[in-house]
């Protein structure tokens, strides 16, 4: 973020004759697979321009919304990126750039953001002193985490990741590192937020220039990775216009070093996304994990169930046996800001505290019954039903009474097809 006291950004010498035009506008990576749009680029662009009316509008300013699209026949995600709230695309084909390749997508992302003539063809609003980007964002998925990081490098700034929040303000602060011990204000300074690593408190992630004398420098692009599924994407506008600007991507020997020789879809082992009905444990199973996992079992069973778990269990904190550790506590059935986004008719967690990375992957549940025995447990404000109670007092109970309802069902069902 570019500061008051003439910083310049490429170099140590710092001169009073500062312009705050820099670093401008919000670039987003689009991504897709193979030509295919992922959710989480409309997500980020939904947010991005939210950010940026807002910004503009307080600011005074006319900073854009601008996507950048590699790969390979892709011309037409361009205006669906528009649609989706961009002001400006550039996109880069060439047959290198089909599937993601870290170096060589660095390299092009990093060269397209730093051409000054380029970014002007996107946004006329392009000062004459643009260097680099104000604000970049990446989804923090298996694309986006990898090349976000090795962006960032490149362009030598700052990066937060898996970030669920996003703030545009000023601040002032007090540092001894960054600004020698005395109050310093900073503007339009992009806040980014993620759980920490608790999962109950929020970390505030700012990247601040160095206004300490001694060691002053600017950062920018203020970046970071969105986790998918956080953001609301906006409704596909195909009223909306913008700049559509090719770029023609540089690729010698040295980018193809790492190429993509086969590429398959592995199947997920465990479909939560898809399910109706999840049925969740935490680490509330500590007094008698295998037992009360098969009681978790026999529950799903009569409803029939997906399984998933909260991140802690990925783990294995607890001492359970092969067959149970290799079919449950695995990545595949995480469900949060580290794990998969679910929206089921009933998600029940069970000995679940709430995290806030949990409670980001099933809060668009139609209906939330918990059960923990912690009256303050986070998961409480998150549920249709809170029950109060050891798992091992309701659980048995609970899966009696669906006996009893299911048993009674097929009588009923038996004796209407003997009167037919």
């Amino acid at each position: 973020m570019q500061s008051n006291d003439g910083i310049r950004s490429d170099s140590n010498n710092y001169s009073n004759n500062y312009s705050m035009d820099k670093y401008q506008h919000m670039f987003v990576l689009f991504e897709h697979d193979d030509g295919n749009a992922l959710n989480v680029s409309y997500e980020m662009l939904g947010e991005a321009r939210r950010l940026m009316d807002y910004f503009n509008s307080r600011y005074s300013s006319d900073e854009r919304v601008i996507a950048i699209i590699l790969g390979y026949n892709v011309k037409h995600l361009c205006s669906k990126a528009i649609d989706a709230g961009a002001d400006a695309v550039i996109y880069a084909e060439h047959e290198a750039l089909r599937y993601p390749v870290v170096n060589t997508y660095t390299k092009v992302i990093s060269s397209i953001v730093r051409d000054r003539g380029l970014v002007k063809q996107a946004a006329e609003s392009t000062s004459s002193v643009y260097i680099k980007p104000r604000y970049m964002l990446f989804g923090a998925d298996s694309i986006g985490r990898h090349i976000s990081a090795t962006v960032l490098a490149e362009l030598d700034s700052g990066l937060a990741s898996d970030v669920n929040k996003l703030v545009i303000d000023d601040v002032t602060i007090t540092h001894q590192y960054k600004t020698g011990g005395k109050p310093e204000h900073y503007k339009r300074v992009l806040f980014m937020y993620r759980p920490d690593f608790s999962g109950f408190l929020w970390t505030q992630i700012l990247c601040l220039d160095n206004k300490n004398p001694s060691i002053a420098r600017e950062y920018s692009p203020q970046a970071c990775s969105v986790i998918p599924g956080v953001f609301k994407p906006l409704q596909l506008d195909g009223n909306r216009s913008g700049k559509i600007v090719e770029y023609k991507p540089y690729i010698d020997e040295s980018d193809l070093k790492y190429r993509i020789l086969k590429r398959e879809i592995i199947k997920d082992e465990v479909n939560l996304e898809d399910s109706k009905v999840i049925v969740a444990f935490g680490r509330g199973i500590k007094d008698d994990p295998e037992k009360n996992v098969r009681l978790i079992e026999q529950l799903a069973d009569l409803l029939n169930a997906k399984i998933a778990i909260s991140l802690p269990l990925s783990k294995l904190p607890f001492n359970v046996s092969s067959s149970i550790k290799e079919k449950y506590f695995i990545p595949a059935r995480v469900v949060g800001s580290s794990g998969k986004k679910v929206a089921p008719k009933l998600y029940i967690a069970v000995g679940i505290s709430g995290a806030m990375h949990h409670i980001v992957g099933m809060k668009d549940s139609e209906v939330v019954i918990s059960i923990n025995p912690d009256i303050e447990a986070p998961i409480k404000d998150e549920s249709d039903i809170f029950i109060n109670a050891r798992l091992e007092d309701v659980l048995p109970l609970l899966i009696d009474a669906i006996k009893s309802i299911v048993s009674s069902n097929k009588v009923v069902g038996k004796s209407t097809i003997s009167k037919q």
